[in-house]
C-alpha cells in the first residue's frame, strides 16, 4: 500500500499538542466566568491566566525547568488547578502526591519520582517534616495556606504561595517543545508491593481532554458538561487528574468550584450556593454526600453526576433517582488517564420514567471516541461481542500510559501483545456496550462456578435496611472459595445475617444466582474499609478475614 507524505513548508508551525493550548479557548470564551475555592476565594478566568503566569515565574525563579519534578500536596483548590497548567507548561513534571497514603508510602513515591520542589498545604507540613530527611532530591518547599500567616516549620521554605505570586510578573513567555514530553505523574496502589508510578505526556493529556469533552458534551444521551454548567469535582485532584475534567472544564470556560477538603455538608452547601450542575465521584463518596445532614433539606434535582471507580449499586442508584440526580456511569483506570467508556442513553431509554432508566445508567458504557476495546481469553484470543462471553478487557487508545515508571517488567505485563490489560472481566454486547462483571482478582470461584462479587453487592444493596455492602471471596477447603459479606445497616433499621440470606433467596428462586452464592458469613459492621481514593478496599478486607 502506498503512503503519501507531504513535506510542510519550511516556515510551517509544528502544531505540537501542549497543555498550554487547552488554556486558549477558556480565556477567550469566558474571561469573566469564576473559579471558586470554597468560601475562601473567587476570581475570573482572566485572573486565572495571570496567576498561571505568576506561578510559572515563581517556579522558574526557584530553578525549576524542563524535566524537573514539582510535587503538590494540597486539597482540591484553585492552587492545584493553577499547578495543573503552570508546571507542565514550563516543561516540568507535575507529581500529584496521594495525600491519603501513609507517610512511608508518601516518602517512597516522592523519592521514586525524584521530586525537586514541593507545593505543600499547611495541613501536611507535619508529615513532610517527618519524612523530609528521607527525600534528598527536594530543594525547597512553597507553603499553601488559608491564613495570613503560614504555620511555622523546619522545612526549607521559599515562602508562602500567595506572597510569592503577588511579587511575580503576570506575564510569561511559554515556549513550545516536544508534545511527547512527560507532563504529569502519580502513583497507583496495587494488590502487592509499593505504589507504581504512571505518567502522561502533553500529547496524551490533550487528546484525552478533547475526547472527554466530546463524550461529556456532544451526545444528547449524555449531556453532562456544557458551557453554561457549573463544575465541582468530588474526586480528589491527585487522583488521575480528577478524571481529567479540570482540563476539560478550563478548555470549555465553565465556572469551576473547588471544595478543598471533602466534607459532605460543605460539598452540599457549595452545590446549593454556587449553583453547581455537574460533579463526579466514586459511589462511596456519593453515598456519604446523600447521607449527610445538609443534603436532607437540599433540593438535589438537576445535579448531573458522573460515577466511576465501581458501578453504583442498585440501592445507591435508587437513592439518586429519588433525589432527582441525573447520573451516568463511566469506566477507566489510573493507567488509562482515565476515561475509557461512558454510558449513553438511547432515545427510547431517555423516554422512560426515571426509575426505569436505572438499569441503563449503571451499565459500564460505550467506549468514547478513539478507544479501541475488546475482551480476550487467558491466551489472548479475542472473544465474541455477544453480551454473554466473558473475558479480560483490553484496550488501545492514544492516551494510555506507556508503562510504570522505572519498572520495565510490570510495564511489559501491563502491555501484553500490544494491548493494555485492565485486569477487569467483562462482556461486550453487539452494540459495543461494555459491562464489567468483576475484577479478575475479585471474582469468586465457589462450587465449580464463578460468582460476581459486584452482582452480589448489587442484590444485597436493594434491601431497604442496607446502607453499604462489600462482598469478597475467602478460601474454603471444600468449595475452593466462599463469598463473605460486610454490611452496614441504615441508621433507622435493624439488620442481621439471616435477613440478608432470606433476601438473597428471592434471587435464587428467580434463577438469577445459585444457592451456593448466598454468603454463609455475613457481618454487620459500622464501617467498610476504603482505599485512599474512596474505593472499597477488598484487599484489606480479605486480609482481615483470612
Amino acid at each position: 500500500m502506498k503512503t503519501r507524505i507531504l513535506e510542510p513548508a519550511d516556515n510551517a508551525h509544528s502544531g505540537q499538542l501542549l497543555i498550554r493550548n487547552l488554556l486558549l479557548s477558556g480565556l477567550r470564551y469566558a474571561p469573566d466566568k469564576e473559579i471558586v475555592y470554597g468560601e475562601h476565594l473567587r476570581y475570573n478566568y482572566t485572573t486565572l491566566g495571570e496567576r498561571i503566569c505568576r506561578l510559572a515565574n515563581v517556579l522558574s525563579h526557584a530553578g525549576i525547568g524542563a524535566g524537573d519534578t514539582v510535587a503538590v500536596l494540597d486539597w482540591d483548590s484553585h492552587r492545584y488547578l493553577e499547578a495543573y497548567f503552570a508546571v507542565p507548561m514550563i516543561g516540568a513534571v507535575l507529581h500529584h502526591v496521594n495525600i491519603r497514603l501513609s507517610p512511608d508510602q508518601i516518602a517512597y513515591t516522592m523519592n521514586h519520582a525524584e521530586d525537586d520542589l514541593v507545593l505543600i498545604h499547611d495541613d501536611f507540613v507535619a508529615v513532610a517534616e517527618h519524612i523530609a530527611a528521607q527525600i534528598p532530591s527536594i530543594k525547597g518547599y512553597i507553603q499553601l495556606t488559608e491564613n495570613d500567616q503560614p504555620v511555622s516549620t523546619s522545612l526549607n521554605t521559599l515562602g508562602d504561595y500567595e506572597s510569592l505570586l503577588a511579587d511575580a510578573s503576570p506575564q510569561y513567555d511559554f515556549q513550545e517543545f516536544d508534545e511527547n514530553s512527560v507532563a504529569t505523574t502519580f502513583y497507583t496502589t496495587g494488590t502487592t508491593g509499593n505504589p507504581k508510578g504512571v505518567y502522561f505526556s502533553h500529547r496524551q493529556l490533550v487528546l484525552h481532554s478533547m475526547a472527554m469533552s466530546h463524550a461529556l458534551a456532544s451526545q444528547e444521551g449524555q449531556p453532562m458538561l456544557r458551557s453554561d454548567d457549573v463544575y465541582m469535582p468530588m474526586t480528589p485532584m491527585f487522583h488521575v487528574h480528577a478524571w481529567g475534567v479540570p482540563y476539560v472544564a478550563t478548555m470549555m470556560g465553565v465556572k469551576q468550584v473547588y471544595p478543598g477538603r471533602y466534607v459532605p455538608d460543605n460539598i452540599v452547601r457549595l452545590y446549593r450556593n454556587e449553583g453547581v450542575t455537574f460533579s463526579h465521584g466514586v459511589p462511596a463518596v456519593l453515598q456519604m454526600v446523600l447521607g449527610c445532614e445538609e443534603a436532607q433539606d437540599t433540593d438535589l434535582r438537576g445535579w448531573k453526576m458522573l460515577t466511576g471507580g465501581s458501578a453504583p449499586t442498585t440501592g445507591l442508584s435508587q437513592q439518586m433517582i429519588e433525589r432527582g440526580i441525573e447520573f451516568f456511569t463511566a469506566y477507566g483506570m489510573s493507567e488509562s488517564c482515565p476515561i475509557l467508556t461512558v454510558v449513553q442513553l438511547s432515545a427510547e431509554e431517555r423516554a422512560l420514567p426515571p426509575e426505569q432508566q436505572a438499569a441503563a445508567r449503571v451499565r459500564t458504557g460505550m467506549p468514547i471516541a478513539m478507544v479501541d476495546m475488546k475482551i480476550v481469553d487467558p491466551d489472548g484470543n479475542a472473544l465474541p461481542h455477544d453480551g454473554a462471553a466473558m473475558g479480560e478487557v483490553v484496550v488501545r487508545t492514544p492516551w494510555l500510559t506507556g508503562g510504570y515508571y522505572k519498572e520495565p517488567e510490570k510495564s511489559n505485563e501491563l502491555w501484553q501483545n500490544g494491548w493494555l490489560h485492565t485486569g477487569d472481566v467483562g462482556t461486550i454486547d453487539a452494540n459495543g456496550v461494555l459491562q464489567i462483571r468483576d475484577r479478575i482478582k475479585d471474582v469468586i470461584k465457589t462450587g465449580g462456578e464463578w460468582v460476581s462479587s459486584l452482582a452480589l453487592e448489587s442484590m444485597i444493596s436493594q434491601h431497604p435496611a442496607v446502607a453499604e455492602v462489600a462482598v469478597v471471596g475467602i478460601p474454603d477447603e471444600r468449595w475452593d472459595e466462599r463469598p463473605c459479606a460486610l454490611v452496614v445497616a441504615t441508621a433507622a433499621q435493624a439488620l442481621d445475617a439471616t435477613t440478608i440470606q432470606q433476601h438473597l433467596q428471592h434471587y435464587v428462586d428467580q434463577g438469577q444466582i445459585n444457592k451456593w452464592a448466598i454468603p454463609e458469613q455475613i457481618s454487620i459492621v459500622t464501617e467498610i474499609p476504603k482505599t485512599s481514593v474512596g474505593k472499597i478496599n477488598k484487599k484489606l478486607i480479605r486480609q482481615q478475614l483470612t
